[in-house]
């Protein structure tokens, strides 16, 4: 688990992402976005999806390549359950490397 600075990755939906200055942003050869915005509502890669729809998607991404990396961006209002729930479900599907998209502080 690591952590990846915003202004290198950009998604159509719109967070308000927690800050912090843990790292400089990081790129990696093979990833997937999932994003939880403040109404709960997934996505991955951009498209809404609910949690069966999520693990199938991430079981067949893992199917292709298991070093592929889950970006998950969750609005900082996002409970940590919540959070933890969608860890699962990648680490589940066998996608183990999960990385936390933050924004420097402002």
């Amino acid at each position: 688990i690591f952590i990846i600075t915003a202004p290198l990755l950009t998604s159509s939906i719109r967070l308000d992402l927690p800050q912090t200055d843990a790292g400089q942003p990081n790129e990696v050869p093979r990833f997937v976005s999932l994003v939880v915005d403040a109404k709960g509502i997934v996505y991955l890669n951009d498209q809404t999806v609910d949690n069966t729809q999520l693990a199938e998607r991430l079981k067949q991404t893992a199917t292709d390549n298991r070093d592929t990396e889950v970006q998950l961006r969750a609005d900082q209002t996002v409970p940590y359950g919540k959070v933890v729930e969608l860890m699962g479900i990648a680490n589940k599907a066998g996608l183990s490397r999960v990385g936390f998209v933050t924004e420097p502080p402002r």
